[in-house]
């Protein structure tokens, strides 16, 4: 009679997001992204002493990734570039 009352077992709560885009490709330490949110523009994946985070190639600010989830889908607001000459590090940004 209650059961919309009982705690919901489908969603634990300290389950965390997957760390995909939006096109659910897998995020790892070092990947380029383009963000969605907070202006970032380019972004590049790194760990930081609280778990990964977002690094902005033209701003420099650092975002953790637990902003960028979507809300909807649980992955995260992010684009991953493939391009592999922007990936490998081998081309600076612009500043």
């Amino acid at each position: 009679m209650f059961d919309f009352l009982k705690f919901n077992k489908k969603n634990p709560v300290n389950e965390q997001p997957l760390m995909t885009d939006l096109e659910n490709k897998p995020l790892k330490e070092g990947d380029i992204v383009e963000s969605l949110r907070y202006d970032m523009g380019r972004s590049r994946v790194i760990m930081t002493d609280k778990g990964l985070s977002y690094e902005s190639l033209d701003t420099g600010k650092i975002i953790s990734w637990h902003y960028m989830v979507d809300a909807a889908t649980s992955m995260q607001k992010v684009r991953k570039i493939d391009d592999p000459q922007i990936n490998s590090g081998s081309q600076k940004p612009a500043v």
